[in-house]
């Protein structure tokens, strides 16, 4: 009897062990499960994560129009921030156009508070100072005066008050480029912070002559047709384009490939044509496939 009751005791301690053993592999089974789960789940967060997109800053002069400028409704407006628009659209970019004192563009680049200009932005003569896109728009610099003044060509210039922009092209033409010699002959050569203020100038009597781009002459015509007339001798020919940092050449790039695909869609001839009223024209366009 007692050896049976022995034999009973042992079976019983075998089936206790067996099911603890059981139950320990199982626990270690779900343990095992659930943190393959939590890392699965961890991944696919990981992967949910998009990087933001860039942001391309435009620094731009919002009186120089047609290519940035104030619109009748107070927004910014202008070829160039539509064409900076399209640009970010098509690369999935954000767009952030800040209108800038001119003058203190240079020191704006270089804190990376923007991180290019657009705004027809002359190339000739900068080359040393920024890296550029490639040319996309055909530029002169030119000589607008009064309907009926007595100034027919530039050596009727002599002896008279010009009025332009600081530190614009035109201005760089006539104090350190081929019009140097021209321009020594000028009564003067005065600078305003803007063309608005200059055609102002020319209109009330006040300067004789406006040296500026070709298109800021033949936006102020279309606006005034009876008011202001071109002379038919530009100073400079020349050509617009995107400025960024020196070095900033992967960007440049990636926007000359982005100009180029605008045109080939078609986008750049509607924009183009959405500024005719101003003197754009899509024959100046120069950036092709």
């Amino acid at each position: 009897m007692k050896k049976k009751w022995l034999r009973m005791v042992a079976a019983a301690a075998v089936v206790c062990l067996s099911a603890v053993l059981v139950a320990g592999c199982a626990g270690g089974n779900e343990t095992k499960t659930e943190t393959k789960a939590e890392t699965k789940t961890e991944t696919q967060a990981e992967g949910n994560q998009s990087a933001e997109p860039f942001t391309l800053i435009v620094g731009f002069d919002n009186s120089y129009p047609p290519y940035g400028f104030i619109g009748d409704d107070g927004a910014n407006t202008g070829l160039d921030l539509d064409l900076a628009q399209a640009v970010c659209d098509l690369k999935g970019w954000n767009l952030q156009a800040d209108a800038i004192n001119w003058d203190n563009k240079d020191n704006l680049m270089a804190q990376g508070s923007i991180n290019c200009i657009w705004n027809g932005f002359t190339m000739e003569g900068r080359e040393d100072k920024y890296t550029f896109s490639e040319p996309y728009m055909l530029n002169e610099q030119v000589i607008v005066v009064k309907n009926g003044s007595d100034i027919t060509d530039l050596a009727d210039l002599a002896g008279k008050t010009i009025v332009t922009q600081v530190d614009s092209a035109a201005l760089e033409v006539l104090t350190e480029g081929d019009q140097k010699d021209l321009a020594d002959t000028f009564a003067s050569l005065d600078q305003q912070p803007d063309y608005n203020t200059a055609f102002m100038m020319l209109e009330s009597g006040q300067a004789d002559a406006v040296a500026c781009d070709l298109s800021i002459a033949a936006y102020q015509m279309a606006a005034n047709p009876d008011v202001f007339v071109q002379l038919p001798t530009p100073l400079s020919s020349e050509h617009y384009a995107v400025g960024f940092k020196k070095g900033e050449t992967e960007l440049a790039n990636e926007v000359t490939e982005a100009l180029k695909e605008l045109y080939a869609n078609g986008t750049v001839e509607e924009l183009c044509k959405k500024y005719e009223t101003y003197g754009v024209t899509i024959d100046n366009w120069v950036l092709f496939e």
